[in-house]
């Protein structure tokens, strides 16, 4: 079964990605975060770079657009394939107020026959293969029987279905009846994604489904950057990884943004995850939140305990 691991904005740009596979790996394909590309609208230097494939070597990557409008996404397809990619993903499970306002991401959701006319023209005329990142629905799970009957009319690359709808953001546990129905119509390349913070997370998602293609990893792949290696079999996390992980990053991301404060809010913003394996752990996480420099913030994450 395929591992992937899911974009979070802000989080795992080309920088993370490229130090995750060197230090932990056993991951099958990463996701970027998604780039919005429209026709009136200039896609930000910051995001193409983080696909270049300069700045990718030796990490298999998959860009992930966040669209809805056909010739816009159309137009960077052209873009990205000519730097040799062969797939592209949608993002249709985006919850940001921001993004849903404008009908992207999970907003596109509220209308599947607008939905319905854009696939039926990025497929009709895309030369990349198209997989879908989507939730069960905007505010029902039972709107999802109307999206899988649209999203079967096309030869989705692989399907990667978030068992919430945009309503529920986050909360809650999904819902494995709505993720059923996609399972049991047998016609996608199936991935399941939401809620796989452990290795035994991922033991009752394939049991529970053992024809899933993969399993799509995000939060829990920032908490815990080893655990596509636990997955597969291999040694459980150590303190003294994750200590590496945050000094290296820290190096690499002062060579790229060459900014103290810039890289530290970036170590910050992953250490709020991390720190999800040290729940007790009250006194070190209120340092790391107020830590105004990356030595202040060192001394913090030095004096975790062992896992």
């Amino acid at each position: 079964m395929n591992l992937y691991f899911a974009p979070l904005e802000g989080i795992t740009t080309y920088t993370y990605r490229n130090t995750h596979a060197e230090l932990f790996g056993s991951c099958d394909l990463y996701f970027s975060p998604f780039i919005t590309p429209t026709t009136s609208e200039k896609v930000g230097t910051r995001s193409f770079r983080d696909i270049l494939p300069q700045n990718n070597k030796g990490t298999s990557i998959c860009p992930q657009l966040l669209s809805n409008d056909a010739d816009a996404f159309l137009g960077f397809c052209e873009k990205i394939g000519a730097l040799g990619y062969t797939e592209v993903n949608l993002n249709l499970g985006c919850p940001s107020s921001t993004v849903v306002k404008k009908d992207r991401g999970a907003g596109f959701l509220r209308d599947a026959a607008a939905l319905d006319r854009f696939l039926e023209k990025v497929f009709a005329k895309s030369a990349l293969e198209i997989s879908i990142k989507t939730r069960i629905g905007f505010s029902s799970a039972d709107e999802f029987d109307k999206l899988l009957e649209v999203f079967a009319k096309y030869p989705i690359r692989h399907l990667t279905v978030h068992p919430r709808t945009r309503e529920d953001y986050y909360n809650g546990t999904g819902d494995l009846c709505a993720f059923e129905k996609a399972y049991n119509t047998k016609k996608f390349n199936l991935n399941f994604n939401g809620n796989v913070f452990s290795a035994q997370d991922f033991e009752k998602i394939s049991a529970k489904f053992p024809q899933l293609d993969g399993v799509m990893l995000g939060r829990g792949a920032i908490k815990n950057p080893a655990i596509f290696r636990e997955i597969r079999g291999g040694t459980s996390l150590k303190t003294a990884e994750l200590l590496n992980f945050s000094k290296v990053l820290a190096q690499r991301y002062m060579e790229v943004l060459g900014s103290d404060v810039y890289t530290l809010h970036k170590l910050k913003e992953m250490w709020m995850y991390i720190m999800w394996n040290f729940e007790g752990e009250k006194k070190i996480l209120k340092a790391i939140k107020k830590s105004n420099s990356l030595a202040t913030l060192n001394s913090a994450i030095d004096c975790l305990p062992e896992l």
